[in-house]
């Protein structure tokens, strides 16, 4: 048995500071991180080091990595998800705060909890908030996605987005959201997915390896950590098999549609 701690955990409410400390006990086995194969008691240290790596130019990133396209992705998410009033989010994987923001924009009178591992990025995002005038309605927590720090049946929606491939267990974590939803409530994952044209995946890997690691290394100063983003990229699950995942955690009328041909996919379910 391994015990390891991954993070200092924050809970950001109105400029205040609760800290406790993330630790997780497993019996010692292998997972992935990109291509390479570690102890999977080390991946989420390892995928905590990388965000805050690039905490400060992961937005700029995003820009320039997909064209602004990402943006694009994130108002489809939105609209596929149509927030309403009263509901209560829970971001996980939420970084910066993107979809919170979108999500409580088109809720109107809503909540949202963003949930992290990566402090650095929930910093940058409360930033952000309060520029946005929505910090009054938004948590930052630090915390681990498979083992979620809240009750069971909190939450009305659970969106993660571009996140939910960096989780070592990705089944723990499907698991955790569908507890802490409520009865009706849905899931929703945006992330990168596999292009079914053979042709057109491999003129998108050839993109992804060649040039996003330069960019990186450019921008971010920080090579290795998008090595590490596109090479997770490929590891992922494709669609079809990931749509089983979610439905394997017990969720119902899972569907999932592709955008920009595949290169992301929005996958959706419901707790029945």
């Amino acid at each position: 048995m391994r015990t390891h701690c991954i993070a200092t955990a924050a809970n950001y409410k109105s400029g205040k500071r609760k800290q406790t400390v993330i630790c997780m006990s497993k019996e010692s086995s292998d997972t992935h991180f990109g291509f390479k194969t570690v102890p999977e008691a080390d991946k989420a240290g390892m995928v905590h080091g990388v965000f805050s790596s690039v905490a400060s130019r992961y937005d700029v990133m995003n820009d320039v990595m997909s064209a602004g396209v990402h943006r694009l992705w994130k108002d489809a998410m939105m609209d596929w998800l149509a927030p309403r009033s009263g509901q209560r989010l829970l971001d996980v994987a939420g970084g910066t705060g993107d979809i919170a923001f979108r999500f409580l924009k088109r809720a109107g009178h809503a909540e949202a909890t963003v949930l992290d591992m990566t402090e650095s990025m929930l910093i940058e995002g409360r930033k952000r908030a309060d520029a946005a005038a929505l910090s009054d309605r938004l948590d930052w927590i630090v915390g681990d996605a498979m083992a979620l720090p809240f009750a069971d049946n909190s939450f009305d929606v659970y969106t993660i987005s571009f996140g939910i491939r960096n989780v070592t267990r990705i089944d723990d974590a499907l698991r955790e959201a569908y507890r802490v939803l409520r009865p009706g409530g849905r899931i929703m994952v945006l992330e990168f997915s596999q292009l079914p044209n053979p042709a057109m995946q491999r003129a998108y890997d050839a993109y992804s390896f060649n040039v996003i690691p330069q960019m990186g290394k450019l921008i971010a100063n920080d090579r290795d950590s998008y090595q590490y983003l596109v090479e997770s990229i490929r590891r992922f699950p494709d669609q079809d098999r990931f749509a089983e995942m979610i439905r394997n955690a017990g969720f119902g009328n899972v569907k999932y549609r592709n955008l920009t041909f595949g290169v992301a996919a929005l996958h959706s379910g419901w707790k029945l």
